[in-house]
Formats: structure tokens, C-alpha cells, sequence
């Protein structure tokens, strides 16, 4: 991230050691993940030890320490979506997109990620597709969702 855009974050939140989690949000919200040296950064410019910022990075799930495709399509494999087919849509769009769950494709355009559980059980299987909560999938209505990115 630009030297520029972090200081700004930084000043936004008052530089304030308290605001350490809404400044790392911020970041990831615009990089799409917390690269080391914005991490770093953020320990210098809020005066803390590189301990409490990793210790916070690392802690939290939705933080992505490697970088992301500029989509991310999220698949809950929590029990409830399990028995409704979960794994097949991890399935697909490994098919559809030659990337495994945890990876990015090679043109940077999709994150396939797996979580355990997300709490909207009564929708499974369901993925999460920028944001989106998208129920009740099947491997044929994801695949009309993620259409759009296959080059």
C-alpha cells in the first residue's frame, strides 16, 4: 500500500493504539489482504509492539496474510452445509477455475477459501461470493454466480 494511503488510515483512526483492529480492517478492505510491510507500518506509526499487531493479524480469520484475487468466493463446510453438499461446490469450482480451496488463480482473479462454520446454517449449503451470502446452493446455481469471471 502506498506510504500515502496508510498514513491516512492511520490518521483516520487518530493513530490511536485502540483502534488497532478497525485500522487492519481498513487496510484489508483496500489491499484485500495485510501485506508484512502495512503490517509493520502500522506498528511504527501507532507506537506498539510488532507483537500486539501480528498477534491481532494472525488471531482473526477474515485477516488474509497472502494475497487475494480480486474476488473471493467463500465455502462453508460447517456441519449443516457439510450433509447438504458443501464439498461439491468446492468441487466445482476447483472444476470450473483449476484452483483448490485456500489458493488464488494464476490471473489473480478468484480466492477459493473454506470456513468451518459461518452461523447461517438454515441456508446451506451456501457460499459467500464478495460479500454475498447466496443459500440453498447447488454446483450448477454457483456456477451461474462465478460465471462471470472465467476469461
Amino acid at each position: 500500500m502506498e506510504e500515502k494511503r496508510l498514513e491516512s488510515i492511520l490518521d483516520k483512526h487518530g493513530r490511536q493504539p485502540s483502534a488497532l483492529l478497525a485500522i487492519l480492517q481498513d487496510i484489508q478492505k483496500a489491499e484485500n489482504w495485510l501485506p508484512r510491510e502495512d503490517v509493520d507500518r502500522v506498528a511504527r506509526g501507532l507506537k506498539v509492539p510488532m507483537a500486539r499487531v501480528w498477534g491481532m493479524a494472525t488471531f482473526f480469520s477474515s485477516f488474509s496474510l497472502k494475497p487475494r484475487g480480486a474476488h473471493v468466493c467463500t465455502i462453508c463446510l460447517g456441519t449443516a452445509c457439510h450433509v447438504r453438499g458443501a464439498q461439491r461446490l468446492v468441487e466445482q469450482v476447483t472444476r470450473d477455475f483449476g484452483v483448490a480451496a485456500g489458493a488464488t488463480t494464476s490471473d489473480k482473479r478468484l480466492t477459493l477459501e473454506t470456513v468451518n462454520c459461518v452461523g447461517a446454517c438454515a441456508l446451506g449449503p451456501l457460499a459467500i461470493f464478495d460479500g454475498e451470502y447466496h443459500g440453498q446452493l447447488t454446483p450448477k446455481k454457483l456456477t451461474r454466480i462465478l460465471k462471470g469471471l472465467k476469461g
